[in-house]
Order: structure tokens, then C-alpha cells, then sequence
């Protein structure tokens, strides 16, 4: 499976200029907890809602602070293109929650650990789902003869 199967499309961004307010704005109207800092000439930073909280309002900041000395930068970045066991080393060895996607060199997207928790409950319900039943009808049948296996 790659990584475009299960990033977040479009990813949602907010210029280089914007300030706190537009950003929490746009976080909550989109209903995410991280926006993308953009420019003309590319992706600049992340800004999570935790970064609005810590080193805005904790710092004593205004909410007319731009979000260019708010955001987290460089920004790790994966490729729509590769597969999911590149986003899990990656998230293990920067310890980051979120990662930017970019396909043929331009931003496409966002996948978050909890795409990736997502995608792994999803496996073990597929996997569990026909075991549990198989248990189930087991359990309702009464035990099997020892020494035999039942049939289904």
C-alpha cells in the first residue's frame, strides 16, 4: 500500500504571511488540528494547534502574530509515491505526528500517525472479524472431539 492511499487530500494551508487568528481560524473551520505553511515558493512550516497554544498563548503572544516564527521548521516530508513502511521509519525516527506529502515535487497532501492507527485496526478488524465468528459459531456448537478439528 502506498502512501496516497491513505494520506488527506487536499491538505489544508495557510500563506507564509497569515497570522495566529487565520490559522486557528482555518483549523477550526476545516475542523483539523494542523494547517500547512505555504509560499510562493513552496511548503515553509507546520503549525499544529498545540504550536497556537504553546508558543502563542503561553508565550504571551497576540493572535496577530504571524505564523512564519510560529511554525515547526524544516518540515520532514514523505512522497505520495512510496510505500507505507516509508512513512512508519519515518515517524519513528522524527517522532513527528504529521507529515506533509509531496507528489512530482509539489505539496498533495497530509498523513497523520492516526491515518496509520486507522489503517491498522482496519487490518485487524478484516483479520479478527472472520476468526471471531468462527469462534463464535465454536463456542455455540459445543466443543470439538478431542484430537479433532471442527469443520466449517
Amino acid at each position: 500500500m502506498r502512501i496516497a492511499d491513505l494520506m488527506i487530500t487536499p491538505p489544508v494551508t495557510v500563506p507564509l504571511h497569515a497570522t495566529a487568528r487565520h490559522a486557528a481560524a482555518r483549523m477550526a473551520e476545516q475542523s483539523v488540528g494542523c494547517v500547512l505553511v505555504t509560499g510562493p515558493d513552496g511548503l515553509h512550516g507546520v503549525l499544529t494547534d498545540r504550536d497556537l497554544a504553546l508558543r502563542t498563548l503561553a508565550a504571551g503572544l497576540g493572535p496577530d502574530t504571524p505564523v512564519s516564527g510560529l511554525m515547526s521548521a524544516p518540515v520532514t516530508t514523505v512522497d505520495a509515491a512510496d510505500d507505507l513502511g516509508t512513512a512508519y521509519r519515518t515517524f519513528r525516527r522524527t517522532g513527528v505526528r504529521r507529515l506533509p506529502v509531496l507528489g512530482g515535487g509539489r505539496l498533495v497532501g497530509l498523513l497523520s500517525v492516526d491515518d496509520l492507527f486507522l489503517d491498522v485496526l482496519q487490518r485487524l478488524e478484516d483479520l479478527l472479524g472472520p476468526l471471531s465468528w468462527s469462534t463464535l459459531r465454536e463456542g455455540a456448537a459445543g466443543p470439538a472431539p478431542r484430537g479433532r478439528r471442527p469443520t466449517t
